[in-house]
């Protein structure tokens, strides 16, 4: 029974998460969103009490 034979099955292994570790993740840093994020300013905005006409 080949499968029981660990020999092909590990090289296997690791040659296919080597391909994952080498290829993949430059792939995906380089990534660039269409939209870029623009920063908010940091100042909060001025709120107003609110005057309820009920009390």
């Amino acid at each position: 029974m080949p499968q029981l034979n660990p020999t092909p099955w590990f090289a296997i292994l690791v040659f296919s998460w080597l391909v994952f570790l080498t290829v993949i993740p430059p792939k995906i840093l380089a990534h660039s969103f269409p939209n870029e994020p623009t920063p908010q300013s940091t100042e909060k905005p001025k709120t107003e009490p609110w005057n309820w006409p009920w009390h």
